[in-house]
């Protein structure tokens, strides 16, 4: 497996959880454990691809401003999920307000996979990609079970 491979499996998952929990309604328990499941995907993922796939294409010049704008998406997603967890699930602005992450979500995928990953794969050598997906891969696991990789608190 590749890096492109290991982050479409995550973003597989992110898609699905987001449309699922469109399909849900008020304070349920499947709002619930659905939306718990999408903060910590998209938290391991993010920690995992910023320091898997992020950081090293941040040290060429032709992948290093999509790097950066990928890794500030996250950022933006986090601010998302953070308002949400202060809404209560059943006020009339939680969905409204979910669309908003969902489409973030949705949009930061795209772009991964549509333009990031054909530059990555360009500067990536093949021992490279599959040596990237391990280490995501071990990242990734580190962090759903919820042990926080060291130096990553902020993704």
């Amino acid at each position: 497996m590749n890096i492109f491979e290991a982050l479409r499996l995550s973003h597989d998952t992110q898609r699905a959880l987001a449309t699922q929990l469109l399909q849900t309604q008020g304070d349920s328990p499947d709002r619930n454990r659905l939306f718990r499941e999408l903060k910590h995907e998209l938290a391991a993922h993010a920690a995992a691809e910023e320091r898997c796939f992020y950081t090293p294409l941040i040290g060429f010049d032709s992948t290093m401003a999509q790097a950066r704008h990928g890794m500030a998406e996250h950022h933006e997603m986090d601010e998302l999920v953070d308002e949400l967890n202060k809404m209560e699930m059943s006020s009339p602005g939680w969905l409204p307000h979910f669309h908003k992450l969902r489409d973030k979500v949705f949009h930061h995928l795209e772009d991964e996979e549509h333009a990031i990953f054909q530059l990555a794969g360009k500067v990536l050598g093949e021992r490279e990609k599959t040596q990237l997906a391990k280490d995501y891969e071990a990242e990734f696991a580190t962090f759903r079970l919820g042990e926080m990789p060291i130096n990553s608190a902020e993704s």
